[in-house]
């Protein structure tokens, strides 16, 4: 009998570990395709590599295969799709123009990358916050702007210093304790407003007729809204202790 259970437990789960893969095929090609310099590509890449990495997690939570071994292989997953991948493509795109500051600048957001899922692993994570910026986020507002100035033929050395403070902003917030809402509690089973279909139609039609500079203008304000959200909470508690030190 005890033969056996350490037998089940050597296997691991296919469905879930094959998005993980996928996540990890994506992120790995990312980096082959900056290094042929088709930038557009190498975003496509990270963001497949996103959906692969929104779609394992789901998919071990609904058909009960979540284990040890798929947290550690996403994570690692992770590490490539999410850190190496965009410090790897912005830097071929345009942090090598800046030299030696260039790679450190790459770097550093490698090592922020690895630090937040450090941190995310050993931390216990529940509410509806992060705390930080997720990394797919991150590579996400990397590669978006990447891919949004590429295609729009928009390179110089102010575009360059601009993607090295872009870079740097990434990093700081993915290890900084700003708080971020996630979505993983939405229930996609349950039922929604009608108004809700209606907008991921809008979503969907607004992407289609300007996919580079919506999906950049969506990470950003995305990472913004961390930051909004922050100054929100600060002002409001400055605001409740002044009127205790009034009263």
């Amino acid at each position: 009998m005890l033969k056996q259970k350490l037998k089940r437990n050597r296997g691991i789960y296919l469905l879930p570990n094959l998005f993980t893969i996928s996540g990890l095929f994506a992120g790995f090609y990312a980096i082959v395709a900056a290094m042929k310099g088709m930038f557009d590509v190498a975003s496509l890449a990270v963001f497949i590599s996103m959906i692969a990495d929104c779609l394992d997690g789901r998919v071990a939570r609904l058909t009960n295969t979540e284990s040890e071994f798929g947290a550690e292989f996403d994570s690692l997953s992770d590490l490539i799709a999410f850190g190496v991948a965009p410090a790897l493509v912005i830097y071929s795109w345009s942090l090598v123009h800046l030299g030696k500051v260039g790679w450190l600048v790459a770097f550093f957001y490698l090592a922020a990358t690895a630090l937040r899922l450090a941190r995310f692993n050993v931390e216990e994570n529940s509410g509806h916050y992060f705390k930080g910026l997720p990394s797919p986020a991150a590579a996400g507002l990397i590669t978006g702007m990447v891919c949004f100035f590429d295609v729009n033929h928009l390179q110089s050395h102010a575009v360059y210093i601009l993607s090295a403070i872009m870079t740097v902003i990434a990093a700081g917030l993915m290890v900084s304790s700003v708080r971020y809402y996630h979505f993983k509690q939405l229930d996609l089973r349950g039922k929604v407003p009608f108004v809700v279909i209606l907008a991921i139609i809008v979503g969907v039609i607004l992407i289609a007729l300007d996919p580079e500079r919506i999906i950049f203008l969506v990470f950003l304000l995305y990472a913004a809204s961390g930051i909004a959200t922050s100054l929100w909470y600060f002002r409001d508690k400055g605001s409740h202790l002044l009127s205790l030190d009034e009263e």
